[in-house]
């Protein structure tokens, strides 16, 4: 795990959303971004609460969460910066990911 050099970015709005959503679930605050083939675009991201960090996982610290993303989908996403945005639409996680050469209306997938 490495926290020097960070291939990711939480915001501090996605922080604390992850960090109010672990607490009424009792979990920790880590959520785990994982890239899955899908999507209208051809790869789609996937959130969860995770209850450990994995020993090959790539880790981001913000206020006490970490978001957390496996050697393998870290290929599809580094650099990205992961924020919660709320507006009329709905509220939800953002990917803004620098990798995406092609991305959907709804931004929860995206090409290479």
């Amino acid at each position: 795990m490495t926290t020097e050099t960070l291939p990711l970015e939480l915001t501090p709005a996605a922080a604390a959303r992850v960090a109010a959503i672990a607490e009424r679930q009792a979990k920790p605050a880590i959520l785990r971004l994982s890239i899955e083939g899908g999507g209208c675009s051809g790869f789609q991201y996937k959130f969860g609460l995770a209850d450990s960090v994995e020993a090959d996982d790539i880790r981001a610290d913000t206020d006490g969460v970490s978001l957390v993303v496996d050697p393998i989908s870290l290929d599809l996403v580094r650099g990205a910066r992961v924020d919660y945005v709320e507006s009329l639409g709905g509220a939800a996680f953002r990917v803004d990911n620098p990798n995406a050469a092609a991305g959907c209306g709804c931004g929860s997938s995206f090409a290479v």
